[in-house]
């Protein structure tokens, strides 16, 4: 039975999944992932690995998942998801990175500078 243990990362989302051949069921934080995920476009991003690929319904995934907010811990899994079914069938890969499913998305929020306001946003300037 073959099964694999990969990670995934968005801004500062982590998650961790634990791949096992099953019956399709995607577990997040103990939750079932439809009540994790509650929306339906963030339910599609979690599964959008599996669909691409074909294997929906034959893998069970395990996830743990912590940081960020809760659309880029949806895209996290996403990318652990796609790394775990390339670990145990490369043929898969071309159509998972064609959908660019197989980038990590390493955008991140920019620090705060000291004298600005924001990041980039200035005080607001003062001519007298």
């Amino acid at each position: 039975m073959p099964t694999t243990n990969t990670s995934g990362r968005r801004k500062t989302a982590v998650a961790r999944i634990y791949l096992t051949e099953g019956n399709g069921a995607v577990t997040v934080n103990g939750k079932d992932y439809k009540e994790y995920f509650p929306t339906l476009p963030l339910q599609y991003i979690v599964m959008q690995s599996t669909e691409v690929s074909g294997s929906a319904g034959k893998f069970d995934v395990k996830v743990n998942v912590a940081g960020g907010g809760i659309k880029g811990q949806a895209e996290a899994v996403r990318l652990a998801i796609a790394k775990a079914i390339v670990e145990l069938d490369a043929e898969k890969k071309p159509a998972l990175r064609a959908k660019g499913l197989m980038t990590r998305d390493d955008r991140m929020v920019e620090r705060k500078k000291p004298g600005r306001r924001k990041a980039r946003k200035k005080f607001q300037f003062s001519k007298r």
